[in-house]
C-alpha cells in the first residue's frame, strides 16, 4: 500500500522504544507527533479529509491513543465520540470483547447505547499491529449495530497481519504510514 503523501513528515515525529513494554518489541510511539502542534494538525487534517465527504455520525476510538486522535478528529468533523476502553473502566452497563495482541490478552468493552444501529462510524487508533485490539472494536461496533465504515490508523505495521486480517474479515483499513518490524 502507498504511504500518504505527509508520511515522511509524519514519520519523523514517531520514536522508536526498543524492548517496550517486553523484549523484541519495536514500540511505536507516537507522543512526540501529538506534543508537535504542526505534525498533530496535519495528522487530524489528513483524516479530515479522508472521512468528511463519507459524513461519519460517530468516531470510535480505542483506548489510549485512540482517544486523543479520534476526538480532535470528531471535534474537527462535526461528530460524536465514542470511547472503547479496556474492561472496568467504564461506568454503566458495558458489553466486551477479548482478544489477543502480540504480547498477551485484554478485553475491551463499550457501554450499550454507545451507538445506535445504523450510525456510520470510523474506527480510529495510534496503530494496527497484530489487529486484535482493532477487530475487537469492530465486532463491538457491530454487535452495536451501526456501519462501521473504515479501521483507521497513524501506523500500519504490515508483517504482523493486523491489517491483512481486518480486510479478511471485511473491513476496509487505512494507515497513514508503515513501518517494518527491522524499521529503528
Amino acid at each position: 500500500m502507498a504511504e500518504h503523501p505527509l508520511a515522511a513528515e509524519l514519520r519523523r515525529h514517531v520514536r522508536t522504544v526498543p524492548d517496550w513494554p517486553v523484549p523484541g518489541v519495536q514500540f511505536r510511539d507516537i507522543t512526540p507527533l501529538l506534543a508537535d502542534g504542526t505534525a498533530l494538525r496535519q495528522l487530524i487534517e489528513a483524516l479530515a479529509q479522508r472521512y468528511e465527504s463519507q459524513k461519519p455520525d460517530a468516531i470510535v476510538g480505542l483506548e489510549a491513543r485512540g482517544f486523543i486522535i479520534g476526538s480532535a478528529l470528531a471535534c474537527r468533523l462535526g461528530c460524536g465520540f465514542v470511547p472503547i476502553r479496556k474492561k472496568g473502566k467504564l461506568p454503566f452497563e458495558c458489553i466486551e470483547e477479548s482478544y489477543v495482541l502480540e504480547y498477551g490478552s485484554a478485553t475491551v468493552e463499550a457501554h450499550v447505547d454507545a451507538l445506535k444501529p445504523g450510525q456510520r462510524v470510523v474506527l480510529v487508533d495510534d496503530l494496527i499491529a497484530s489487529g486484535g485490539t482493532m477487530t475487537a472494536g469492530a465486532r463491538l461496533v457491530q454487535r452495536l449495530g451501526a456501519e462501521l465504515l473504515e479501521c483507521a490508523a497513524v501506523i500500519d505495521l504490515p508483517q504482523l497481519r493486523g491489517s491483512q486480517q481486518l480486510r479478511e474479515a471485511g473491513h476496509a483499513v487505512f494507515s497513514l504510514l508503515e513501518f517494518q518490524l527491522s524499521d529503528a
